[in-house]
Formats: C-alpha cells, sequence, structure tokens
C-alpha cells in the first residue's frame, strides 16, 4: 500500500486504480487488495461481473447470478477496460468508468484519498450503479 506523507496528487492517485485494476484483470486480486484500504475484492468482482459479463449473458431479462467458478476462472476481466476518470475539485475522490467491449457498462469505481494515523492512503473501491 502506497502512503503519502501529503495529500497525493490526482495523477499519484490515478495510478494506483490503474494498479489495482491491472492486478485484477491478471487474476492478482489477492494484491489489488493490499493496494487500498478497504479492499473488498468478492463485492467489486460480483458488481463488474453483474455489470459486464451477467447483464449480457441472459436471454431474457434475468441475468444468470455470479457463480463460483466466475470467481475463479477472472479471464471475463480482460474485457473490461478503464473509461474517463472523474473526481471532486478537491482530489479527494476519483470515479472511474468501466468499459466491457468498448461501451460504457453501468457500474463504475470510486475511490477516495483517506488520512490515516501515519500519512495518507487510497481507500476503496466502492461499486457506483
Amino acid at each position: 500500500m502506497q502512503i503519502w506523507t501529503e495529500h497525493p496528487a490526482k495523477t499519484d492517485v490515478d495510478a494506483v486504480v490503474r494498479r489495482y485494476f491491472d492486478l485484477l484483470q491478471a487474476g492478482e486480486v489477492a494484491e489489488a487488495e493490499q493496494l487500498v484500504v478497504g479492499s473488498s475484492s468478492r463485492h467489486v468482482l460480483k458488481a463488474l461481473w453483474k455489470g459486464s459479463v451477467g447483464r449480457n449473458a441472459g436471454a431474457d431479462d434475468t441475468p444468470p447470478s455470479f457463480a463460483a467458478e466466475d470467481e475463479q476462472d477472472l479471464s471475463w476481466l480482460r474485457e473490461l477496460d478503464l473509461g474517463d476518470f472523474t473526481g471532486d475539485h478537491g482530489g479527494d475522490r476519483v470515479h472511474v468508468e468501466i468499459t466491457y467491449r468498448a461501451e460504457v457498462i453501468e457500474v463504475a469505481l470510486s475511490f477516495w484519498v483517506k488520512p490515516t494515523d501515519v500519512g495518507w492512503v487510497v481507500a476503496g473501491p466502492a461499486t457506483l450503479w
């Protein structure tokens, strides 16, 4: 986990978010969790799957549920990419769109800069619908 002694620059936070996503796509979930405070990889994976593959996999209006095999075989993550980064004016929050097969999906990830006793860290992600 990256710890800064001063509030990190937006480019630093964006780099952590990109690294987090790269690690997820590579199937290195435990390593991704270590980059940020409060990460729940199962929650994130389930939301990303539901907003992309699950939404497009159902023949009717009821998409299939996120199953253990979807959590074990993360190859579906390679079809996701990071979209636009947005945030607040103070630089404390970063929201990133997610694309599936080049289309923005309904799920975005939200990270925030958090002060701790030892310095500033990146926390999250929360999933935004």
